[in-house]
């Protein structure tokens, strides 16, 4: 490649990692972060991994209550789940699908992985050196681990 062409797709590169950089949380948000967690007494204590909360609840606020379902919506999904067969019917805890899968419609399958997609995972999986090679299950990086770039 030409010289010109080198330094524009450098260019490039460079502006959109730092465009991907830019993305994150700012200094202020952290803070501000970290002032909640001490606060709210989340930040665990030494290598014991309990918080200040779990040592003494009553110091601190309670933790706000986790929004429910509104009834519409839990009526919503209990009427799919009877359409699909998918709501416990029987005291052994079988469902209608279960018991008669013909009479539900069938359902969706999420597709899998193309025959290029499981191949590029295996030739990234090689080159990292994450295959298992022996009988005992090491892997290449795990012998030679200076042959392999750094996770």
């Amino acid at each position: 490649m030409k010289a010109p062409v080198l330094i524009a797709l450098s260019t490039l590169l460079a502006l959109a990692a730092s465009l991907s950089h830019a993305q994150g949380k700012t200094r202020e948000a952290v803070k501000a972060e970290l002032a909640e967690a001490v606060r709210m007494g989340d930040i665990p204590l030494m290598d014991s991994g309990l918080t200040p909360r779990d040592l003494n609840p009553s110091a601190y606020p309670a933790r706000p209550a986790p929004v429910g379902k509104a009834r519409e919506q839990v009526m919503a999904e209990l009427a799919e789940a009877k359409r699909m067969g998918d709501h416990p019917l029987f005291e052994n805890g079988q469902t209608p699908r279960e018991v008669n899968p013909s009479a539900y419609p069938a359902r969706a399958t999420p597709a899998g992985k193309t025959r290029a997609e499981v191949r590029a995972e295996l030739v990234d999986a090689i080159r990292m050196g994450d295959t298992p090679l022996l009988e005992n299950g090491m892997t290449p990086r795990e012998m030679n681990p200076h042959l392999y770039p750094a996770l």
